[in-house]
């Protein structure tokens, strides 16, 4: 370990990081799960219809919770950059998320509500989450340069995805 840190104080910051991670999370949930349910119930549109209008939605609530809290502290420099890998990213965790309704709703045949809820909003967000955060961390909210220097900081994700 070069840049001085333990296995005692990265597991500390990675476990800071994933609570808030998974609060600004919760928030997000709390969105999907009522807009997705709005859509569905109170608008009749179709499932996997409503679970993309509600993922939007919890997208947008959660990068500005990520930006703002969770990653604060990580380089600002890029926020077109940035934006665009949260965009992408998070676009491939809708397909996820929405891609378990799908399956479950048109392919397996559970069409009742609590099986679309249960596919979309545990099974699909649960494997989307983890994709998303997995891929905030290293692509999106990258640790500066030069705080990575300095004394407990990460060390600096990759500047470009591996080709």
């Amino acid at each position: 370990m070069s840049d001085g840190l333990t296995l005692r104080d990265r597991l500390s910051g990675i476990a800071h990081e994933v609570v808030k991670f998974g609060t600004v999370g919760a928030l997000g949930v709390v969105v999907n799960v009522v807009v997705f349910n709005l859509c569905t119930q109170g608008a009749d549109l179709a499932p996997v219809r409503s679970g993309v209008l509600a993922t939007t939605a919890a997208i947008l609530t959660n990068y500005v919770g990520n930006r703002y809290w969770t990653y604060r502290d990580r380089d600002k420099s890029g926020r077109s950059r940035e934006a665009s890998l949260f965009l992408l990213f998070s676009g491939v965790g809708m397909v996820i998320e929405n891609g378990v309704l799908a399956l479950s709703h048109y392919g397996l045949g559970f069409t009742s509500s609590l099986a679309d809820n249960l596919a979309k909003n545990v099974i699909g967000l649960g494997l989307g989450s983890l994709f998303r955060f997995w891929s905030y961390r290293t692509w999106v909210f990258r640790v500066a340069a030069d705080a990575a220097d300095a004394p407990g900081a990460e060390p600096a994700a990759p500047s470009s995805p591996p080709r």
